[in-house]
């Protein structure tokens, strides 16, 4: 990330999420924690505006297709968060993640929305028009490259006596595996036993490479990439069983036939389920 700036990439996702709101997915919070610039262009996306030029086709066709991604994504791990039913979420480098506004199972939960406090300054100020769901929220500033997560949770009330579900959305990625190993550790000190762990990472693929570029571009370069093994043993040593892994195309390929197509290539991202 840049100093002083919130996160692109949540900005991104959560545009994604936001022209995805209304066909099989349903997510009324994404619009409004979007930014102006990136509203008034989702806006234009939904109303048909027809882009013009080649980069503008080009934008507008990766919006879609990130669109449907996010749609995968977003219910597998909506999926696992419901199934745990824990009285305890943490979402580990929120970003614009609208959960705690918009389900309805959180209802009995305390959750905790962890992120550097530059991306999290800017979703607060969107996040008090919209009633929560959850019954209680609470926003934890941490910088993952310097702070103790473990501190920050303790000091926010988390509760380590009781299960918590984690997730750990698109944040693995833009860490080294030092970073990684920390926030596992600290995690797995603050997991009573039934807590859940969901993350979705990148494991190695040429389109990697294509990739690196365009998130370096903005600040938010891709540090990590990790095979399922490998993260099968990661968890582990820290405590965590995977129940399911599987690919983005493999997620889309159970929700209609036009995600299973639009998701078809997205085998280098996964989404990982461990229980402790």
């Amino acid at each position: 990330m840049i100093a002083g700036r919130a996160s692109q990439t949540a900005v991104m996702v959560c545009m994604a999420r936001a022209v995805a709101h209304g066909t099989s997915l349903d997510d009324p919070t994404a619009l409004p924690l979007l930014p102006d610039d990136a509203r008034a262009r989702v806006e234009q996306f939904r109303a048909g505006a027809k882009p013009r030029g080649f980069r503008a086709r080009m934008a507008h066709g990766t919006l879609a297709g990130r669109a449907h991604m996010m749609t995968a994504r977003t219910i597998a791990i909506d999926e696992a968060i419901r199934h745990a039913a824990s009285p305890q979420l943490v979402i580990l480098g929120a970003g614009l993640d609208g959960r705690a506004w918009r389900m309805r199972e959180l209802h009995d939960t305390v959750v905790f929305e962890v992120d550097h406090p530059d991306t999290q300054r800017a979703k607060r100020a969107r996040a008090a028009a919209l009633a929560p769901r959850a019954r209680d929220v609470r926003f934890t500033a941490v910088d993952f490259t310097r702070d103790s997560l473990a501190d920050a949770l303790a000091a926010a009330g988390h509760d380590a006596a009781v299960p918590t579900t984690w997730v750990w959305e698109g944040v693995v990625m833009y860490l080294s595996r030092a970073e990684i190993e920390a926030s596992l550790a600290a995690l797995a000190g603050r997991s009573a036993p039934g807590s859940r762990l969901v993350i979705a990472y990148l494991q190695p693929s040429p389109v990697i490479w294509i990739i690196r570029p365009l998130v370096r571009r903005v600040g938010e370069p891709i540090q990590t990439v990790l095979t399922a093994s490998e993260m099968q043993e990661l968890l582990a040593r820290h405590g965590f069983h995977v129940v399911r892994d599987e690919t983005i195309a493999t997620i889309g390929a159970r929700l209609s036939p036009a995600i299973a197509k639009a998701t078809r290539l997205l085998t280098h991202m996964r989404v990982v389920t461990a229980d402790r």
